[in-house]
């Protein structure tokens, strides 16, 4: 007998066929555990057409199905937020794409020259080796621009581990004893002092640490330095985004409202449930510029239709700049990068095969991606925890890449 898959629709205007065709190849991926909890929300024509919700919360005990007000940990989405807080405050003029780094953050400039070392696997934890056209050599901080972290081509490193600056919080919703001040102290200190990874626009790196620099610049520029939540807030979300936020536990949403990440046995040794599931963005209070956003999926795509149909209006960023942050400004090899917008790839991208090659979006380590196509006014949210059985499953590409195709074909003839 087939497991019988939970779901919970607000909204559907697609078609009957795609419908089905669609929810056919979600259910599959919650008994499978790709996505034991899966939350789906599009904008059409500057319309929303689709707001479901598929699985459970708790796959083993199915306690809590999926809700459309489910939580879900956004990841790397979280870097769109941060990006978009910072283009405000370049139509505002108070920074602009070239500015130093240092001109925000002059710390990051106080250990100069810095070293080109290698970096370290996020997964592993292991320490790479220097790339060999680099070994020796050293890099001056203060040619990092804002333009690089955005098209993370800074030479900064991807990942490091930052939270070993501090030990793993206590499990929310009980109170941190360390406190977030002194965990973003600490972390700060970390990111202004690593070695670099190679020179500046010397290829894409896709890099946490620039983002989280990035970040605290966002902090500064607003006049809440080490307060990124506050900026985002005031900046992004306001009052039409009221389901987004950070530390969601301590801002009085439930644990069974949000949809759990992995055991994490090493670290935290306990299931990441109700915090953000990467750890250098909890270790540093739970709030960074790469990582930390939860939201409700109708949230997130409501962000995307803002980009596509009004980011003049409703998100207050000068059309030009706008235009520039969806159009290719670098590339290495399949990775092609905008303005803190990740660009459709001509082979194999998660936005699949029928989204058009103008397309633009993001994804998230713990299954979440946000896809724009401008051509079809196309905006798809997909929200997923594949990492509640570990890491290393597998599926989520080809997921996307389905579900992509399918609400593309579906609505646009």
């Amino acid at each position: 007998m087939t497991e019988i898959v939970a779901n919970h629709v607000r909204l559907n205007k697609l078609p009957e066929a795609a419908y089905r065709q669609l929810a056919a190849r979600i259910e599959t991926a919650v008994r499978e555990r790709v996505a034991p909890a899966v939350a789906l929300a599009v904008f059409h024509e500057d319309m929303p057409v689709l707001d479901a919700a598929w699985g459970w919360l708790d796959p083993d005990d199915k306690q809590f199905p999926t809700h459309v007000d489910s939580f879900f940990d956004l990841a790397s989405v979280t870097k769109l937020y941060t990006a978009t807080a910072f283009f405000t405050l370049v139509t505002e003029e108070k920074v602009s794409l070239q500015t130093p780094l240092v001109d925000v953050i002059p710390e990051f400039g106080e250990t100069t020259p810095r070293p080109i070392e290698g970096g370290q696997d996020p997964h592993s934890k292991e320490r790479l080796p220097a790339e060999a056209e680099f070994k020796g050599q050293t890099v001056n901080p203060q040619e990092v621009t804002f333009f690089h972290l955005l098209t993370h081509t800074s030479g900064l490193a991807p990942w490091r581990d930052v939270y070993n600056v501090a030990e793993a919080p206590i499990e929310p919703p009980q109170p941190d004893s360390l406190g977030r001040d002194e965990r973003w102290s600490r972390t700060l200190k970390m990111l202004c002092n690593y070695p670099f990874v190679g020179f500046p626009e010397t290829g894409v790196r896709y890099s946490d640490i620039g983002m989280m620099l990035l970040g605290e610049a966002v902090s500064r520029l607003h006049g809440t330095p080490g307060k990124l939540d506050e900026a985002i807030k005031a900046r992004v979300l306001t009052d039409k985004l009221r389901h987004t936020l950070y530390n969601p536990m301590y801002n009085g949403i439930q644990r069974h409202e949000i949809a759990p990440a992995e055991n994490d046995s090493t670290w935290r040794k306990r299931r990441v449930w109700g915090e953000v599931h990467d750890e250098n963005a909890c270790g540093a209070g739970g709030v960074a510029g790469h990582a930390g956003l939860f939201a409700m999926a109708r949230d997130v795509a409501l962000f995307g239709n803002f980009w596509l149909n009004h980011a003049g209006h409703i998100l207050k960023i000068d059309p030009e700049l706008a235009g520039a942050a969806t159009e290719l400004q670098a590339q290495t090899g399949n990775e092609m990068r905008g303005l803190g917008w990740l660009l459709k790839s001509p082979e194999d991208s998660s936005a699949g095969e029928k989204f058009h090659s103008s397309s633009y979006g993001h994804t998230g380590f713990t299954g979440t991606s946000l896809w724009i196509d401008p051509r079809a006014k196309l905006v798809v949210a997909l929200l997923t925890n594949r990492v509640w059985i570990g890491r290393e499953v597998e599926g989520i590409h080809e997921l996307r890449r389905n579900i992509h195709d399918i609400i593309r074909e579906g609505l646009v003839t």
